[in-house]
């Protein structure tokens, strides 16, 4: 049902405080994502400036490259909703006035690390606009159909906020006397809120969490889906093992020398003991006892914080050598083996992220008139591990020994766009003319 401004009002107010709840969850995971969480809780106040200044570059920031690493597999190169270029132009049209081939990445990453993310489609001139927005700017809220929000509200900057439902945009702002009012609205003619959720998973439970049990202070209104919320207690983890390598280093990574019965008059002559080779004092020998501490053994502390990489890289199916750096002379076959698993991790990413897109595309059908068919798909960018050379040779087998026709497999070429595609189109038309003509000469020749 429409809303009318009062309505709006309304609607703003209370949503405006379940997206401060929203926020506050989503900042957390933010500051993991971009390594800007808080420092060992172990470190004291009372701890000396060098300590804390150990404690802020100790962060390994792991969640930044587990997100990294499925977003760029992820990349829409095309689009097809038939065996005809002409019906799938326009859609592609928009795809690239919009300049998505830069954008789907900053769509494509709130996603996997806060667990969705939003796309807007708003009426435009020739196209209409299509931009990415991040959870911690909206909130959606569904109801039985979880393809379209009931409404969503999107915050602009502070008490500003726009309001969308099935049949219009609010544009809500305090008024001279500071209180909410719709400053502006407009019908946008789509007939559901113009708004498309990416999501990184689907969780048919997400909104039936069990109650915390022993040990966990978690509420259920903490859960957030996502790459990075599972990976933080590991961050935690390997931040304060290498806190520990970096104190230890500093103070106890080389032999200490003590001597008992003697005190250096100054500073000077405490440094010069220190960088002499051949070291007289005025005391008797059996006055003076000399002692030597051993250097601290730092294997034990790399060897952690190994073993927690590798467990982060288990726990999110990265390949282990993208997060140890450990790659070493490994061919084609070996290397696509390695990551398999982040492979099949990132298919199911693009079968739904692909559906988000596609109901993108029937809203800008819907604002151009041009009917999108109900199989239409968007075609993704091959970035698995393989030698192109055997891809090419597979692609040929395929037409010489199965008959599929060559131009049915140009799509399967990795790297390959559809802009390529209609270009070598272009040109074996036109090769395909030469070709007839030469062949009605030499029929008139002969």
């Amino acid at each position: 049902m429409a809303l009318s401004p009062d309505d709006a009002v309304d609607a703003v107010q209370e949503l405006r405080g379940v997206h401060a709840q929203e926020r506050e969850a989503l900042d957390h995971v933010r500051r993991y994502w971009k390594g800007r969480q808080a420092l060992p809780a172990v470190i004291p106040r009372s701890a000396p400036q060098e300590v804390r200044r150990m404690a802020q570059i100790s962060r390994v920031n792991i969640c930044d490259i587990v997100v990294s690493s499925l977003a760029q597999s992820l990349f829409v190169d095309g689009y097809r909703a038939s065996a005809r270029d002409d019906e799938n132009l326009p859609m592609w049209e928009a795809w690239q006035a919009n300049r998505l081939d830069r954008w789907q990445s900053g769509l494509h990453r709130p996603a996997l690390a806060y667990g969705a993310s939003y796309a807007i489609v708003a009426p435009g001139d020739p196209q209409p606009v299509i931009r990415g927005v991040s959870p911690r700017r909206l909130t959606a809220v569904y109801g039985d159909d979880p393809d379209w929000p009931v409404m969503a509200l999107e915050r602009i900057e502070r008490d500003v906020f726009r309001l969308y439902d099935e049949a219009s945009v609010f544009f809500v702002a305090p008024d001279e006397h500071g209180r909410l009012s719709v400053a502006e609205s407009y019908r946008h003619g789509f007939g559901v809120p113009p708004v498309v959720r990416f999501l990184d998973e689907v969780d048919l439970d997400v909104d039936d969490e069990p109650e915390p049990g022993w040990g966990n202070d978690m509420s259920t209104d903490d859960v957030v889906l996502g790459q990075v919320a599972p990976l933080i207690p590991l961050q935690d983890q390997i931040d304060l093992t290498t806190f520990g390598l970096l104190v230890a280093q500093h103070y106890g990574a080389f032999k200490q020398r003590a001597i008992m019965g003697w005190v250096a008059e100054d500073e000077s002559q405490k440094m010069a003991a220190g960088a002499s080779q051949l070291w007289t004092f005025p005391q008797p020998p059996s006055e003076i006892g000399f002692h030597e501490f051993a250097e601290t053994n730092l294997d034990g502390y790399i060897e952690s914080r190994e073993a927690a990489l590798k467990y982060a890289a288990t726990l999110s199916q990265t390949p282990v050598h993208e997060l140890i750096g450990e790659l070493v002379n490994l061919s084609a076959e070996a290397l696509a083996a390695a990551e398999a698993g982040r492979d099949r991790k990132v298919e199911e990413r693009k079968n739904g992220f692909g559906e988000s897109w596609e109901q993108v595309f029937q809203l800008v059908g819907s604002a151009t008139g041009d009917e999108v068919a109900l199989t239409a798909q968007v075609r993704w960018r091959d970035t698995s591990a393989r030698a192109f050379g055997a891809v090419v040779d597979g692609l040929g087998k395929l037409a010489a020994q199965l008959g599929v026709p060559p131009r049915a497999l140009w799509r399967m070429i990795p790297g390959v766009t559809d802009t390529d595609i209609r270009e070598w189109e272009a040109l074996a038309e036109d090769g395909d003319a030469f070709a007839d003509l030469r062949m009605l000469l030499e029929r008139q020749g002969a």
